[in-house]
């Protein structure tokens, strides 16, 4: 094959922290070159350099046999670069079309010719978006496919694609899968960046792994197993172990209505689903971001109560898009932690800075949260540790029931094999823990309890060694016939 972009002994310093200590990489016509590595391993910084988001402290780009310097996105797209983000970069007032053409400039742009082939990108995609449709109003999944059509708008050589598939329904990812294909049949370099492992082993042909800032090893996929994956990625094998079932205690939470579910002390419970089986809506609902059903915690009936007075009750969510909905990017690691129980932490409405800063010391250490102290921005944490920080910050008013919205989204292996060992430690604390996931392996491997919906109706509610991947993936594709629930 012919090689179309290598990087050479590349190097990034952020003042004394070493980001990439000299890595090779390299890409070549028509194949999916796989880069895997756990969050802060230098994935991102890599492709930053690759896409001309940033420049390397040194080593050299060689693209086409020539060195280049790239001096922005716009030059490394000149030059047939372009990248699909993880953290979706789109403007939300903008419509389907103004964003997919938003950088290719011009002073007269054929607005009318746009939205054709915006369209025409759509239906490439295997979606019917309209190219009207201001972005705000789609769902994650739907913005990630326009980002998707952004780069294919480009035409790029070289095309990255950071984690593209983490909030696709399993339709859209062989539709994605199958436009890759395309692109490699033409001749375009595809790197491709995911934590989902089995995903990788089925596109890629070529896998290389970072570690601490340094490429560890590149090897065929077919030369490749996940447990040298994993052992190579983390230096020893830290995968989601299957925890022994534990029955919950008293009923905690319940919801009756459209959904029909109880929640009990002690006790996982994954919700499983395609995307648009109405996993988000089910917790939206209990937790009051949605009208809908009876809500009981804890004896308190919290139908028709804002927000607010469900969290003072002991309710708490952690919603999927933590970048969107969840942190606040210009605030330090303490004030992330703090605000969901400023109440309880000020006199006179005065805030006790010292039992403050006692509460998230400790916050900080119950869940294990890498910071160099409590004053860093929450920016500056990994995917895995901005999570923790969400979780800290539903834990600390003392709820008594948790809701996560895909928890694991995002989040190398390692990472989350720890998240979810915190999951499990709250339950055993006590809480009636729910997370969302579309994931089956954390599903099968954490929960206590699995409950499948499709199509807004809940077709399984089982004890996770009760059943199996076979089941629960046949009832998430299951049209209809709700299960009563006894």
């Amino acid at each position: 094959m012919t090689e179309l972009i290598r990087a050479s002994a590349i190097t990034k310093r952020y003042g004394g922290t070493l980001a990439l200590d000299a890595v090779d990489f390299a890409v070549e016509a028509g194949e999916v070159h796989v880069l895997i590595g756990e969050n802060g391993a230098g994935k991102s910084t890599l492709m930053r350099i690759l896409a001309g988001i940033e420049a390397p402290s040194s080593g050299t780009l060689i693209l086409d046999d020539e060195v280049v310097t790239l001096t922005s996105v716009r030059d490394a797209a000149a030059k047939g670069i372009g990248m699909v983000h993880q953290e979706l970069n789109l403007c939300p007032n903008l419509t389907v079309s103004e964003n997919i053409f938003l950088s290719h400039g011009g002073a007269l742009p054929d607005l009318a010719s746009e939205r054709k082939r915006a369209a025409a990108l759509m239906a490439r995609l295997g979606r019917t978006i309209s190219a009207d449709v201001r972005v705000e109003a789609l769902s994650v999944g739907d913005q990630q496919i326009v980002e998707i059509a952004k780069a294919l708008a480009e035409e790029c050589r070289v095309l990255i694609f950071d984690e593209p598939t983490s909030a696709l329904s399993a339709a859209e990812v062989e539709t994605l899968f199958d436009v890759i294909a395309d692109l490699k049949h033409a001749g375009v370099g595809i790197i491709y960046i995911s934590h989902k492992l089995e995903e990788l082993m089925r596109i890629g042909d070529r896998i290389s792994i970072l570690r601490n800032g340094r490429m560890i090893e590149t090897r065929a996929v077919v030369a490749a197993s996940l447990d040298w994956i994993v052992t190579t990625m983390i230096g020893e094998e830290r995968r989601i172990a299957r925890t022994e079932s534990h029955t919950g205690g008293t009923e905690i939470l319940s919801i009756a209505g459209a959904f029909n579910v109880r929640f009990n002390a002690g006790e996982v419970t994954a919700i499983y689903g395609l995307l648009g089986s109405g996993r988000t809506t089910l917790l939206e609902t209990l937790f009051g971001a949605r009208a809908g059903g009876t809500i009981w915690l804890d004896g308190a009936d919290l139908t028709g109560r804002p927000i607010a007075e469900r969290v003072k009750h002991g309710l708490l969510f952690v919603p999927e898009d933590r970048k969107r909905n969840g942190l606040f990017a210009n605030f330090t690691v303490a004030a992330n932690l703090s605000l969901s129980d400023l109440s309880h932490l000020a006199r006179w409405s005065v805030i006790d800075r010292a039992q403050e800063t006692g509460q998230i010391a400790a916050m900080i250490e119950r869940l294990g949260i890498k910071t160099a102290s409590p004053d860093t921005p929450i920016t500056a944490l990994s995917g895995g540790n901005q999570q923790k920080v969400l979780i800290g910050r539903a834990l600390m008013p003392g709820p008594k029931a948790l809701l996560l919205d895909e928890p694991g989204r995002g989040v190398d292996v390692g990472a989350r094999a720890e998240l979810f060992e915190t999951i499990r430690d709250l339950a055993a604390q006590g809480l009636a823990v729910a997370f969302t996931s579309s994931d089956l392996i954390e599903v099968m491997n954490v929960a206590d309890r699995i409950i499948v919906l499709a199509r807004g109706q809940i077709s399984l509610d089982m004890r996770s060694q009760e059943t199996d991947e076979k089941a629960v993936v046949a009832a998430a594709n299951r049209a209809s016939a709700p299960l009563e629930i006894a």
